[in-house]
């Protein structure tokens, strides 16, 4: 009983260890890549708790429009290949900070002759209008082609497609088709407040015309459409 009991006690020593490193991990803070150690450290973080091992073969990369595309998060091997396709511009959607996923690809950009430029949405929050409003100028302003990426192609990635379209003139619904299941975009969950934010816009399109751009910029709100998603969600 005894042993049992101590073996216990390291069993629970080992996950609450393991925790802590995974909040430290997650935080980023402690990251960087100046010397071999913590190197490692970050790429096991990376590969690990954001996923990047999957994402060496899985791609999520598709053609939005002519010179723009839409991805998961890439590789340093995948960098490589869309610059050899003529890729010069990366808009990361994921924001910036001294996490692994972002000091790599800095990294990568960097040695690859990339320009590479943030905002910072999110999958599962309506985003708030100076970020969606910095999509609409990095998007303006960038040297194409341009990819577009989030985490897994799927969510805000969709999402900035979605809104690309809208501004260059296309309809409603050929925007929706970019969050769909596909791309691994599922409306009914949390995520479905992107699909919610196109909804408020084709519903004041109703009402009549107004762009895409303008709309954000005078009229959304992030804690209203929030607020409105949410108590959809709620109902039975």
């Amino acid at each position: 009983m005894e042993g049992r009991m101590r073996v216990m006690g390291l069993a629970m020593k080992l996950l609450d260890n393991l925790k802590a490193w995974e909040r430290r991990a997650r935080t980023g803070h402690h990251h960087h890549l100046g010397d071999p150690g913590a190197r490692r450290r970050a790429l096991a973080s990376y590969l690990i708790l954001d996923h990047a091992i999957l994402r060496y073969w899985w791609t999520n990369f598709h053609l939005v429009s002519p010179g723009v595309f839409r991805s998961n998060q890439p590789t340093h091997g995948r960098f490589g290949k869309m610059a050899k396709i003529g890729i010069r511009t990366v808009i990361n959607l994921r924001g910036e900070g001294a996490h692994p996923r972002y000091l790599f690809e800095a990294e990568s950009c960097r040695a690859l002759g990339l320009r590479l430029v943030s905002t910072q949405l999110s999958a599962r929050r309506a985003a708030p209008r100076d970020q969606i409003l910095r999509l609409f100028a990095l998007l303006r302003e960038a040297e194409r082609p341009v990819v577009m990426h989030c985490k897994s192609g799927a969510d805000r990635a969709g999402f900035a497609s979605a809104l690309h379209l809208l501004a260059e003139g296309h309809g409603i619904e050929a925007a929706r088709r970019q969050l769909h299941p596909r791309f691994l975009h599922f409306r009914r969950s949390r995520t479905g407040i992107l699909d919610h934010i196109l909804d408020l816009y084709a519903a004041r399109q109703e009402q009549g015309p107004i762009g895409i751009e303008e709309w954000i910029a005078t009229e959304y709100d992030a804690e209203a459409a929030q607020r409105g998603f949410d108590a959809g969600r709620a109902k039975p």
